[in-house]
Protein backbone atom coordinates (compact mmCIF):
# COMPACT_ATOMS: atom_id res chain seq x y z
CA UNK A 1 0.00 0.00 0.00
CA UNK A 2 1.37 3.39 -0.98
CA UNK A 3 1.38 5.90 1.87
CA UNK A 4 -0.16 9.33 1.50
CA UNK A 5 1.71 12.54 2.17
CA UNK A 6 -0.01 14.84 4.61
CA UNK A 7 -1.12 18.13 3.11
CA UNK A 8 -0.07 21.38 4.68
CA UNK A 9 3.31 20.10 5.83
CA UNK A 10 5.16 22.63 3.68
CA UNK A 11 2.73 25.53 3.93
CA UNK A 12 5.15 27.63 5.93
CA UNK A 13 8.77 28.40 5.16
CA UNK A 14 11.29 26.71 7.40
CA UNK A 15 12.08 28.87 10.39
CA UNK A 16 15.76 29.76 10.74
CA UNK A 17 17.72 27.67 13.20
CA UNK A 18 20.13 29.06 15.78
CA UNK A 19 22.93 28.02 13.43
CA UNK A 20 21.28 30.01 10.61
CA UNK A 21 21.10 33.10 12.80
CA UNK A 22 24.70 32.81 13.98
CA UNK A 23 25.84 32.23 10.40
CA UNK A 24 23.90 35.25 9.09
CA UNK A 25 25.30 37.45 11.86
CA UNK A 26 28.91 36.46 11.20
CA UNK A 27 28.46 36.53 7.42
CA UNK A 28 27.24 40.13 7.60
CA UNK A 29 30.14 41.12 9.83
CA UNK A 30 32.63 39.61 7.39
CA UNK A 31 31.00 41.17 4.31
CA UNK A 32 30.72 44.59 5.97
CA UNK A 33 34.28 44.31 7.31
CA UNK A 34 33.26 44.59 10.94
CA UNK A 35 35.40 41.46 11.08
CA UNK A 36 38.21 42.45 8.70
CA UNK A 37 40.62 39.94 7.16
CA UNK A 38 42.95 38.48 9.75
CA UNK A 39 40.46 38.84 12.64
CA UNK A 40 40.63 36.04 15.19
CA UNK A 41 37.50 34.26 16.36
CA UNK A 42 36.86 31.62 19.00
CA UNK A 43 33.81 29.44 19.41
CA UNK A 44 33.71 30.16 23.13
CA UNK A 45 33.80 33.93 22.74
CA UNK A 46 31.26 34.07 19.90
CA UNK A 47 28.92 31.77 21.82
CA UNK A 48 29.24 33.98 24.91
CA UNK A 49 28.63 37.24 23.03
CA UNK A 50 25.63 35.87 21.13
CA UNK A 51 24.21 33.98 24.09
CA UNK A 52 24.10 30.58 22.38
CA UNK A 53 25.75 27.21 22.88
CA UNK A 54 28.98 26.29 21.10
CA UNK A 55 27.45 23.77 18.69
CA UNK A 56 25.59 26.27 16.45
CA UNK A 57 28.70 28.46 16.45
CA UNK A 58 30.81 25.49 15.39
CA UNK A 59 28.32 24.69 12.61
CA UNK A 60 28.25 28.32 11.45
CA UNK A 61 32.05 28.43 11.42
CA UNK A 62 32.08 25.34 9.21
CA UNK A 63 29.61 26.87 6.72
CA UNK A 64 31.68 30.04 6.51
CA UNK A 65 34.87 28.03 6.07
CA UNK A 66 33.27 26.15 3.17
CA UNK A 67 32.63 29.51 1.49
CA UNK A 68 36.24 30.46 2.03
CA UNK A 69 35.63 33.16 4.64
CA UNK A 70 37.11 31.44 7.69
CA UNK A 71 40.25 29.39 8.22
CA UNK A 72 39.59 26.89 11.00
CA UNK A 73 42.79 25.83 12.78
CA UNK A 74 42.49 23.00 15.35
CA UNK A 75 43.53 24.07 18.84
CA UNK A 76 44.12 27.61 17.60
CA UNK A 77 42.01 30.69 16.90
CA UNK A 78 39.88 30.67 13.76
CA UNK A 79 40.86 33.42 11.31
CA UNK A 80 38.83 35.53 8.89
CA UNK A 81 40.53 34.87 5.55
CA UNK A 82 42.05 37.55 3.38
CA UNK A 83 40.31 38.54 0.15
CA UNK A 84 41.32 36.45 -2.83
CA UNK A 85 41.38 38.35 -6.13
CA UNK A 86 41.14 35.01 -7.91
CA UNK A 87 37.99 34.07 -5.99
CA UNK A 88 36.44 37.49 -6.68
CA UNK A 89 37.00 37.18 -10.42
CA UNK A 90 35.76 33.58 -10.47
CA UNK A 91 32.59 34.79 -8.78
CA UNK A 92 32.33 37.57 -11.37
CA UNK A 93 32.60 35.04 -14.21
CA UNK A 94 29.74 32.94 -12.84
CA UNK A 95 27.59 35.94 -11.98
CA UNK A 96 28.06 37.54 -15.39
CA UNK A 97 27.09 34.37 -17.26
CA UNK A 98 23.81 34.18 -15.37
CA UNK A 99 22.91 37.86 -15.18
CA UNK A 100 23.56 38.65 -18.82
CA UNK A 101 21.07 35.91 -19.64
CA UNK A 102 18.47 37.21 -17.17
CA UNK A 103 18.91 40.79 -18.43
CA UNK A 104 18.25 39.58 -21.97
CA UNK A 105 15.16 37.66 -20.92
CA UNK A 106 13.91 40.56 -18.78
CA UNK A 107 14.18 42.97 -21.72
CA UNK A 108 12.01 40.65 -23.79
CA UNK A 109 9.19 40.29 -21.27
CA UNK A 110 9.25 43.36 -18.98
CA UNK A 111 5.83 44.82 -18.24
CA UNK A 112 5.07 48.33 -17.05
CA UNK A 113 4.41 46.91 -13.59
CA UNK A 114 7.85 45.27 -13.63
CA UNK A 115 9.50 48.54 -14.68
CA UNK A 116 7.68 50.44 -11.94
CA UNK A 117 8.91 47.91 -9.37
CA UNK A 118 12.52 48.37 -10.48
CA UNK A 119 12.09 52.16 -10.56
CA UNK A 120 10.81 52.13 -6.98
CA UNK A 121 13.85 50.13 -5.92
CA UNK A 122 16.18 52.63 -7.59
CA UNK A 123 14.42 55.47 -5.77
CA UNK A 124 15.10 53.67 -2.48
CA UNK A 125 18.74 53.20 -3.48
CA UNK A 126 19.01 56.95 -4.04
CA UNK A 127 17.46 57.63 -0.63
CA UNK A 128 19.91 55.21 1.01
CA UNK A 129 22.86 57.00 -0.59
CA UNK A 130 21.56 60.37 0.58
CA UNK A 131 21.17 58.97 4.11
CA UNK A 132 24.67 57.48 4.10
CA UNK A 133 23.15 54.03 4.64
CA UNK A 134 25.71 51.70 3.06
CA UNK A 135 24.12 48.52 4.42
CA UNK A 136 20.72 49.64 3.14
CA UNK A 137 22.09 50.43 -0.31
CA UNK A 138 23.91 47.10 -0.46
CA UNK A 139 20.68 45.23 0.33
CA UNK A 140 18.70 47.24 -2.24
CA UNK A 141 21.40 46.62 -4.84
CA UNK A 142 20.98 42.88 -4.31
CA UNK A 143 17.19 43.22 -4.41
CA UNK A 144 17.39 45.06 -7.76
CA UNK A 145 19.34 42.22 -9.36
CA UNK A 146 17.08 39.63 -7.74
CA UNK A 147 14.00 41.39 -9.15
CA UNK A 148 15.47 41.26 -12.66
CA UNK A 149 16.00 37.51 -12.28
CA UNK A 150 12.43 37.06 -11.10
CA UNK A 151 10.76 39.14 -13.80
CA UNK A 152 12.87 37.38 -16.44
CA UNK A 153 11.18 34.13 -15.44
CA UNK A 154 14.39 32.72 -13.97
CA UNK A 155 14.04 33.53 -10.28
CA UNK A 156 15.99 30.42 -9.29
CA UNK A 157 19.08 31.92 -10.92
CA UNK A 158 19.36 34.36 -8.03
CA UNK A 159 20.02 31.54 -5.54
CA UNK A 160 22.99 30.45 -7.67
CA UNK A 161 24.23 34.01 -8.04
CA UNK A 162 23.89 34.67 -4.31
CA UNK A 163 25.83 31.54 -3.42
CA UNK A 164 28.72 32.46 -5.72
CA UNK A 165 28.95 36.23 -5.34
CA UNK A 166 29.91 36.40 -1.69
CA UNK A 167 33.58 37.07 -2.42
CA UNK A 168 32.55 39.94 -4.68
CA UNK A 169 30.46 41.37 -1.87
CA UNK A 170 33.47 41.93 0.38
CA UNK A 171 35.03 44.35 -2.09
CA UNK A 172 31.69 45.73 -3.27
CA UNK A 173 30.88 46.82 0.26
CA UNK A 174 34.26 48.50 0.63
CA UNK A 175 33.63 50.35 -2.64
CA UNK A 176 30.38 51.96 -1.49
CA UNK A 177 32.20 54.90 0.05
CA UNK A 178 33.20 56.00 -3.45
CA UNK A 179 31.16 53.94 -5.91
CA UNK A 180 27.53 53.87 -4.77
CA UNK A 181 26.40 56.76 -6.99
CA UNK A 182 28.04 55.20 -10.05
CA UNK A 183 26.32 51.89 -9.28
CA UNK A 184 22.99 53.72 -8.95
CA UNK A 185 23.44 55.36 -12.34
CA UNK A 186 24.36 52.03 -13.90
CA UNK A 187 21.22 50.48 -12.43
CA UNK A 188 19.17 53.29 -13.98
CA UNK A 189 20.74 52.52 -17.36
CA UNK A 190 19.90 48.84 -17.03
CA UNK A 191 16.31 49.71 -16.18
CA UNK A 192 16.02 52.10 -19.13
CA UNK A 193 17.14 49.38 -21.56
CA UNK A 194 14.93 46.69 -20.04
CA UNK A 195 11.88 48.96 -20.00
CA UNK A 196 12.49 49.86 -23.66
CA UNK A 197 12.70 46.15 -24.55
CA UNK A 198 16.13 46.84 -26.03
CA UNK A 199 17.75 43.44 -25.58
CA UNK A 200 21.17 44.41 -26.90
CA UNK A 201 21.35 47.53 -24.74
CA UNK A 202 20.16 45.66 -21.64
CA UNK A 203 22.86 43.01 -22.02
CA UNK A 204 25.50 45.67 -22.73
CA UNK A 205 24.47 47.77 -19.71
CA UNK A 206 24.52 44.75 -17.41
CA UNK A 207 27.91 43.64 -18.75
CA UNK A 208 29.40 47.09 -18.20
CA UNK A 209 27.92 47.27 -14.70
CA UNK A 210 29.26 43.91 -13.58
CA UNK A 211 32.65 44.46 -15.20
CA UNK A 212 33.36 47.33 -12.80
CA UNK A 213 34.40 44.76 -10.20
CA UNK A 214 37.86 44.44 -11.78
CA UNK A 215 38.53 48.17 -11.34
CA UNK A 216 37.06 48.07 -7.84
CA UNK A 217 39.36 45.22 -6.80
CA UNK A 218 42.43 47.12 -7.95
CA UNK A 219 41.35 50.33 -6.22
CA UNK A 220 40.60 48.53 -2.94
CA UNK A 221 43.88 46.65 -3.20
CA UNK A 222 45.70 50.00 -3.29
CA UNK A 223 43.76 51.48 -0.36
CA UNK A 224 43.61 48.28 1.74
CA UNK A 225 46.55 46.09 0.65
CA UNK A 226 46.60 44.19 3.95
CA UNK A 227 43.09 42.87 3.23
CA UNK A 228 44.25 40.79 0.26
CA UNK A 229 45.96 37.45 -0.10
CA UNK A 230 49.40 37.34 -1.66
CA UNK A 231 48.70 35.57 -4.93
CA UNK A 232 50.77 34.72 -7.97
CA UNK A 233 49.93 37.03 -10.84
Amino acid sequence: MVGKLKTGALDQARQPTVTDLVYAHLYRQVIENELPPGSKLSEVEVARVLGVSRQPVRDAFYRLSQQGFLLIRPQRATLVTHISKRAVMQAHFIRSALELATAEAAARCCTQEDADMLRANIAEQDAAIRAGDKAGFHALDDEFHKQICELSGHGDAWALIRDHKAHMDRVRYLSLSFGATSALNEHAGILHAIEAHDVEAAVSAMREHLSQIAKIVERINVSHPAFFEMEDE
